[in-house]
């Protein structure tokens, strides 16, 4: 990790593992920066930035659970969006080519989990022909199943951080971190 205004080379950069004891590192609560996540095979997945990292890195490791192993980091302690971005734009042009979760994978990285697609036929056949409400508890159920294999699979992982989701979004099918 490093920090300041000079756009560092991403392979200069060190490698951090994404998880240290089922935890990601603590040190990147509230920092803001761009970061790469990579996956095992040190592969680079997609490159983002943001103003609070450690938030950043739960959201994706919720949604992308088998691509996130390692990462690299700068900070800046000044930042403005054009420096953030031409950082995340220098590294990915670095790599030679744009990572998927920068390109035709984007909305699995950086979008809310989309439950519904996960409704077998009787829930898509239940989910047309009842009401409002009905719809609502339909989606939540079918959330809820989502979420448990999520939780599944981080639990695999070795995940020892509390994901909670937002109760509200299970309403419309949707899963994200609170």
């Amino acid at each position: 990790m490093t920090t300041g205004t000079e756009i560092a080379d991403l392979k200069t950069l060190n490698y951090f593992p994404y998880l240290d004891n089922g935890l990601i590192s603590e040190d990147f609560q509230s920092k803001i920066g761009v970061y790469a996540i990579f996956n095992q095979e040190q592969e680079l997945q997609f490159v983002g930035y943001s103003r609070d990292i450690y938030l950043s890195l739960k959201q994706h490791l919720v949604r992308q659970p088998d691509n996130c192993y390692w990462l690299k980091i700068q900070t800046i302690t000044r930042p403005s969006r054009t420096q953030l971005e031409e950082i995340r734009l220098a590294w990915i042009k670095e790599n030679g080519k744009t990572p998927l979760g920068n390109d035709s994978e984007q909305g699995k990285w950086t979008e809310p989990i989309d439950a519904k697609l996960a409704m077998t036929e009787a829930e898509k056949q239940e989910y047309q022909s009842t009401d409002d409400l009905g719809k609502i508890k339909l989606l939540k159920k079918v959330s809820r199943r989502v979420e448990e294999a999520i939780q599944e699979k981080l639990k695999t992982r070795g995940v020892q951080m509390d994901m909670r989701f937002n109760p509200k979004l299970k309403e419309q099918g949707l899963l994200d971190l609170k």
